[in-house]
């Protein structure tokens, strides 16, 4: 098991280039399944969910071959084992977006229940409802999603509202299933995520007919067949949001590629608002900070709204606030695991049901601290940048699930990180 090394306090300065989306590749790979023959996804990062996918796909039937770099491509002329197995989708929540692929594709399918980072309750029920709604017939059976559509699918008017706003996920598996079907499907409370609209534009590629992308309502008209696509994912948001927070909690300077600032006006508008300089560029931005941090009150929604994939990176930074700060998530409200281990490193930190309460302090103090999942991790990792002294992050293969070579690209702008098997 490898750990994290980092001495700081160090200040960032220089370039980094934001990878492509991990949100926005894991469906689009799954979108493959739709359409016999190749297709060529873009801007495809080398982390541990996609080799999860890829590795899913292989048992699927596609065969999946990383080319020069970054490029995927996914030969999906055969699906014939619409099967997937336990031992592989416990590793990824997002294997999942599987499930409507298949049925569209073979009629049938057997999934089993996913599993993911330990944020809390995360269940798949209105994934079922809507695919129900289009006319398959589902039921559990010892851990599995088993579905067949008997009749094919048919269009529907479907709402995918939940408890905690839209479902992402769901989204992207009632979206893809719909593409096949026959008549027309309109998603009302659809997830109107970067990445969602990323999705809906390559399935347009691949001889979709949907109307509405990046709107909350989408209307699909189902068509007989589809065919491979060459597609280039968009850049990773969170990533970028979680350099962005690198450049300020070190009082750095520091320029992001590839970075869509369009995707992420409510991280800049809170990022202006503590104190970060961000000034756009012709391919992203310059973030900066001179002076001190200013506490906020932040609040986790879905799509404009906070997102809920940069609450614990932005914990780190408000940490170091002068002044007090709330953070109330409203996304995941178990999504606090990170905020024992960041009161190891002397932030002081009191959890108040669905929020945190933050009251800055001068300094963050090195200290041994567990990883516990992906945004956690970075959030750690985070902290120990602008901390006093040597910090250990244990269990870092986390972070490997959704920042590629993050201690690389970190190190290149100043930082001083170790990665160490033990």
């Amino acid at each position: 098991m490898d750990i994290f090394r980092i001495e700081g306090p160090v200040r960032l300065a220089g370039k980094v280039a934001v990878s492509g989306s991990k949100n926005a590749a894991l469906p689009i790979m799954a979108a493959a399944i739709l359409a016999p023959g190749e297709s060529i996804v873009r801007g495809v990062p080398q982390l541990a969910d996609i080799a999860v996918l890829t590795q899913l796909l292989g048992a699927l039937g596609a065969k999946v071959q990383r080319g020069e770099g970054s490029e995927l491509r996914i030969d999906a002329s055969v699906i014939d084992n619409p099967i997937g197995p336990y031992d592989i989708v416990r590793k990824m929540r997002a294997s999942i977006c599987i499930l409507g692929p298949l049925l569209a594709r073979c009629g049938s399918a057997k999934v089993s229940m996913p599993g993911g980072c330990a944020i809390g309750d995360r269940p798949v029920d209105i994934h079922l409802r809507g695919l129900r709604a289009l006319g398959a017939e589902i039921h559990l059976e010892n851990g599995y999603i088993i579905a067949e559509t008997p009749h094919g699918l048919k269009g529907k008017d479907i709402f995918l509202g939940g408890p905690f706003g839209s479902t992402v996920l769901g989204t992207a598996n009632i979206l893809m299933a719909a593409t096949l079907a026959k008549g027309t499907t309109t998603i009302e409370s659809a997830a109107c995520e970067p990445e969602i609209t990323d999705l809906a534009y390559c399935l347009n590629k691949m001889g979709a007919k949907i109307r509405g992308i990046g709107s909350p309502r989408l209307v699909i008209d189902g068509v007989d067949r589809l065919k491979p696509a060459d597609h280039t994912i968009i850049g990773d948001r969170v990533e970028a949001g979680t350099f962005m927070v690198a450049a300020a909690i070190t009082a750095g300077r520091v320029e992001l590629k590839n970075c869509r600032l369009g995707d992420m006006m409510a991280v800049v508008d809170k990022l202006a608002g503590i104190g970060v300089c961000i000034e756009p560029t012709a391919d992203g931005c310059i973030v900066s900070r001179d002076g001190p941090l200013t506490p906020a009150d932040i609040t986790t929604q879905p799509y404009p709204g906070f997102p809920t994939d940069l609450q614990a990176q932005f914990m780190a930074l408000l940490a170091l606030a002068d002044g007090n700060s709330v953070i109330t998530e409203k996304i995941f409200p178990d999504r606090f695991m990170h905020v024992a281990e960041l009161n190891r490193m002397a932030a002081r930190l009191r959890k108040e049901g669905p929020s945190v309460i933050i009251a800055g302090v001068k300094k963050l103090i090195a200290a041994p601290v567990m990883a516990s999942d992906l945004r956690a991790s970075a959030a750690l990792v985070l902290a120990a940048l602008a901390a006093r002294g040597t910090t250990v992050i244990n269990r870092v293969y986390h972070i490997d699930r959704g920042y590629e070579h993050i201690e690389k690209k970190l190190n290149a702008l100043g930082a001083k990180i170790t990665r160490k098997s033990v």
